[in-house]
């Protein structure tokens, strides 16, 4: 006798990695105000997810020995009531260690600024010991699930389906960390990366050619890769699977010593948007202190507007250009690219004339 199934619920899941950091900073924010908030669209429907490091408004100084999480719905329910859970865990962005348990909490919602009840992710002093804890950041995967009803088959059209975002990338990323049908291991300044031939030449010409052309990689499992850092070849693997760059999207000198990494990996393996994601982290962070440095890199790269943003930012006053003049990044200027000496005296010059 055959049997049927008939799907009488349906849910839409987002998930996303909330980044805090400054840790220490945020636990010395005043409770009332001191939380930090993300904002989400699932179907349909805005939410807010608000984080408390400094303990929780109006609550007993107990309260402040946790971390604790609230959603709060931001839209009005278009029928009647919206039925959704938010899911926490603690997890490491470098992989090394296992996803906390996770905390979930489910709510009923109608009406703007209803609320989940709040709930505790963890104790500050487990997070402070715990390895999530790095650099005075930690990471929080959060899972927000809505219910919604199926209709009636009978009444739905192709204009009322709700096709969800793609989730490619999320799925690529998945296939890059867990290594499965992995056929090809990359030897990176003593460290090792698993990955999958195919995916790697569809995306860079460079490797397209060393697998599936005339080069001697062809045929070989293993593949070394010389002058160049391991951290910046594991950002460079990620953007070639999910097209994302998370590497860049903190405030930081660290970080703009990573995107000079990762924008001569870029043009190293011809990934173009790579190439100017980091020309223009790299132009919005340049300084008397990397000035120099930058402008090497952009000659060396081939990155002519970057390039010109760094003269026009070294030659735009007589004490910007003593200053940079004077830098460890000149030294290494005058010494790896001579030529762009003088198109920098001759900047020079001409922004004199207007002083």
């Amino acid at each position: 006798m055959a049997s049927t199934r008939t799907n009488l619920t349906d849910v839409v899941r987002s998930v996303q990695l909330l980044r805090v950091n400054g840790y220490c900073m945020t636990k010395t924010m005043d409770s009332l105000e001191g939380c930090i908030k993300s904002r989400w669209n699932v179907y349909g429907y805005d939410w807010e997810i608000h984080l408390y490091t400094a303990g929780l408004p109006g609550h007993h100084s107990m309260y402040f020995s946790c971390i604790w999480v609230k959603l709060f719905f931001l839209g009005e329910a278009r029928t009647r009531n919206v039925k959704a859970t938010l899911g926490c865990r603690l997890v490491d962005p470098r992989g090394k260690l296992k996803p906390s348990e996770e905390k979930r909490r489910v709510g009923t919602f109608k009406n703007p600024h209803d609320t989940s009840s709040t709930f505790s992710l963890i104790e500050t002093s487990a997070l402070e010991g715990s390895g999530y804890l790095r650099d005075d950041s930690f990471t929080v995967q959060c899972t927000i699930t809505v219910l919604k009803e199926i209709p009636d088959p009978a009444a739905i059209s192709v204009r009322d389906m709700d096709v969800p975002p793609s989730n490619l990338h999320e799925h690529l990323g998945e296939l890059l960390r867990s290594g499965t049908g992995a056929d090809v291991t990359f030897l990176v300044a003593g460290e090792s990366f698993a990955a999958h031939k195919a995916i790697l030449a569809a995306r860079s010409p460079v490797l397209m050619a060393g697998f599936f052309g005339e080069m001697k990689e062809r045929s070989s499992g293993r593949a070394e890769v010389k002058d160049m850092e391991a951290a910046a070849f594991k950002a460079t693997l990620h953007f070639v699977y999910t097209d994302t760059v998370p590497e860049l999207a903190d405030e930081t000198e660290t970080v703009m010593v990573m995107a000079q990494h990762l924008l001569a990996a870029a043009d190293r393996f011809g990934l173009d948007r790579l190439k100017l994601i980091c020309e223009g982290r790299l132009s919005g962070g340049i300084s008397v202190d990397t000035a120099a440095t930058t402008l090497a890199l952009a000659e060396q790269h081939s990155c002519s507007l970057l390039k010109a943003k760094c003269l026009e930012f070294i030659v735009r006053t007589p004490a910007t250009l003593s200053a940079v003049m004077a830098t460890d990044g000149y030294q290494h200027l005058e010494a790896s690219c001579p030529s762009v000496l003088r198109e920098l005296l001759k900047s020079a010059r001409g922004r004199k004339r207007s002083y």
